[in-house]
């Protein structure tokens, strides 16, 4: 298949209308649809297809669900910190803990793989829509929703070939209404290149996480090889040596994961009243187990770390986006342009079939809610909440699913995701067994509370045992651990996890016919339902202001643009930089205010006047975390690792007044690697003459 170049010029690409083009800081933008005429009324800035180009081969997606950017000819990426964390939690021992002291390579050859890690540069679009609606014509719920996935499938299969190097994807954009092609190359091979202790990277922790002033040099650095080799690129980004001014023109490009911006009422109502509360009350019980077991010892602290810093970021997380949730504003809102959408279709002969699917997606609505604590608990996995069921689940599907043709599998085990998923499944990384006996303990416990100790699923899971006991026997006992032991089981297909009696795989077994079953079920009465009438109220709003409004975030490419400024918040006026002087003086010496020795010793080194951190009214949700903030001349001016309280509500609308990125001043990058860390040979490679 031959890919078509999305790149478009200022007058193809021009086809901002309608309401967006009031805001032009709003929005997550591919690349083929950018609001030229806006950039340019707004900004006085037109990208041409050398401009977008760059951004494009520049620009990387993390399989972890963070975005980065090479910086280097050779292969240099520049992400967060709390992107690489796992890489440098599961490279240190107790002995080198590399989250508190950091780590710099000195030479190419100390440079250290991280397990399980990939990146993905995006290479070409192309628009399959026609195939897919194609695959669907004639048909309705669950057998239009498999007649696409399979044609998905032979797209992506046809797309990827035999090698590994590639992967492609299928994506959906506007509801459904439009299916493009993303081809990617894949690097498999990342080696950590620098990260600087947590105590710099992750200043002011949960305390300070989503609010400003902040004060943060959240900085990793990796480096991609191929065929052993560093991956040499001419396309590439230089930092800026002006860096960004209040009221400049800022970039982001990056892979944003997720929006529902054109959710419908009743969908919202679920989020609000079913899916967060859950959610909120599953991590704040998390929280509270991973920070006793942190409390119990040093080395518990070290390899919890991780967990417990994703637990608290999500639950911030989900604790904002509940809250804007339950702004009756918000709502009310949405209720209104509900009410001209269907408006719109009742007054036009062409739509007046699609105005029942508002009341079709929420009838599925109520369907979710009576299967929704079932599912969690079976194909969500969260009763068996460990790393060794997730691997044992991937290998009994693996079993299954590799035996079906490409367009029957689940997505996940067709030819083009199999390589990732194999990938995942075979990591080296260690999984610690005092850490994982404590959350699967836990989780068991939850699973008798919620779906009672009577449930003829609990009583085939826990028998007669205690939660407690069952964790310490399964953790005692399982052989997952060893990598060897997971690739013959992946080899062996089904004969040889039938015949395997590690307690994982008999549990993930046991557990697969309800799960599937609920899976099938979620898919033929509520994904299917939404899927299709999703698509009938993207006619709708098509028919109001076509392509020029941007889709919701698929965790594919997107720029977003806006200006370096600050917000009001409630009449207090909030600057958007923060200093080194100021950092030094928020230090206490104590965490999650305390400044490593490194800083302590460079102090004098540094301008006290030298921006750390800065906001901007670029629009970024979750995904966007490593993104590049870049200039016109798409020069680093900084690099994205946050944003404040007020965006947490962005996965449903957006606020330009008040939602705010954060990220670490370019130039302080370049600082903190001359005068805190002496990084002379990376520096140099990242700073040629020019």
């Amino acid at each position: 298949m031959r890919f078509a170049s999305l790149l478009m010029s200022a007058a193809a690409g021009s086809l901002m209308i309608g309401a967006a083009a009031a805001h032009a800081a709003e929005g997550m933008w591919t690349l083929d649809n950018l609001p030229v005429d806006a950039l340019g009324k707004t900004y006085g800035f037109a990208p041409d297809a050398a401009w977008i180009a760059k951004v494009m081969h520049a620009s990387v997606r993390l399989e972890n669900g963070c975005s980065g950017s090479f910086v280097s000819p050779a292969g240099l990426v520049m992400t967060n910190h709390h992107c690489v964390e796992d890489c440098v939690g599961q490279l240190s021992t107790p002995r080198h803990d590399l989250m508190r002291g950091g780590f710099l390579a000195p030479t190419a050859a100390a440079e250290r793989r991280c397990p399980g890690l990939a990146l993905d540069r995006l290479d070409g679009i192309v628009d399959v829509t026609g195939r897919v609606a194609a695959a669907g014509r004639g048909l309705a719920g669950p057998a239009r929703l498999d007649a696409r996935r399979a044609e998905i499938a032979r797209i992506t299969a046809a797309c990827a070939g035999a090698g590994k190097a590639v992967r492609c994807d299928v994506v959906d954009l506007y509801q459904g209404a439009v299916h493009h092609l993303y081809r990617y190359r894949r690097f498999d091979d990342v080696r950590l290149v620098f990260a600087p202790e947590a105590d710099a990277a992750q200043f002011g922790g949960d305390p300070d996480n989503f609010n400003f002033p902040r004060y943060d040099i959240d900085l990793g650095i990796v480096r991609a090889y191929e065929d052993g080799r560093p991956v040499r690129g001419n396309e590439f980004f230089r930092f800026s040596r002006a860096g960004a001014e209040a009221g400049e023109l800022t970039i982001t490009s990056g892979h944003p994961g997720s929006t529902q911006r054109q959710l419908t009422v009743a969908q919202l109502e679920r989020v609000r009243d079913v899916d967060d509360p859950w959610r909120l009350t599953r991590l704040a019980e998390q929280r509270g187990l991973i920070t006793r077991f942190s409390a119990e010892s040093a080395e518990n602290a070290r390899i919890a770390r991780g967990t417990l810093d994703d637990i608290e970021n999500a639950y911030k997380a989900y604790y904002g986006e509940l809250e804007s949730l339950r702004d009756p504003a918000v709502l009310a809102r949405k209720r209104a342009d509900e009410s001209e959408l269907r408006a719109l279709a009742a007054q036009r002969a062409e739509l007046r079939a699609d105005d029942a699917a508002w009341d079709e997606i929420a009838a599925a609505q109520q369907t979710f809610r009576d299967i929704a604590m079932r599912y969690r608990f079976t194909e969500g996995g969260q009763g068996l909440w460990t790393d060794y069921f997730d691997i044992a689940r991937a290998l009994v599907r693996a079993a299954d699913e590799r035996a079906k043709a490409d367009a029957e599998r689940l997505p996940e085990f067709t030819d083009a995701a199999l390589a990732s998923t194999e990938q995942k499944t075979m990591s080296p990384a260690i999984v610690p067994a005092a850490l994982e006996r404590v959350k699967l303990s836990w989780s068991l416990t939850k699973l008798r509370e919620w779906l009672g100790a009577d449930d003829p699923l609990v009583e085939r899971v826990l028998g007669r045992e205690s939660p407690e006991a069952l964790a310490r026997r399964w953790i005692s006992a399982t052989r997952l651990g060893d990598v060897a032991y997971r690739a013959r089981l992946w080899r062996g297909g089904k004969a040889a996890i039938e015949a395997s009696d590690d307690p994982f795989v008999r549990v993930a077994r046991l557990l697969e016919p309800e799960s599937r079953r609920l899976r099938a079920r979620l898919d033929a009465e509520v994904t299917a339902i939404e899927h299709e009438n999703a698509e009938k109220i993207a006619r709708v709003r098509f028919a109001r202001t076509g392509t020029g409004a941007y889709p919701d975030a698929t965790f594919t490419l997107r720029l977003s643009f806006g200006t370096v400024q600050g917000w009001n918040d409630h009449g207090r006026p909030i600057g958007p930089f923060t200093t080194v002087a100021g950092w030094f003086g928020r230090s206490t010496g104590q965490a999650p205010f305390r400044l490593p020795p490194s800083w302590l010793a460079a102090k004098r080194a540094l301008a006290p006047g030298q921006r750390v951190n800065f906001t901007s009214s670029n629009d970024i949700v979750g995904g966007n975390s490593g993104s590049p903030v870049l200039d016109r001349r798409a020069e680093i001016v900084g690099l994205v690792f946050d944003g404040n309280l007020e965006s947490l509500g962005g996965t449903f609308w957006w606020d330009e007044a008040h939602n705010r990125t954060v990220a670490v001043d370019g130039a302080l990058i370049l600082q903190a690697l001359d005068k805190v860390y002496h990084a002379t040979a990376l520096l140099d490679e990242i700073e040629p003459p020019r």
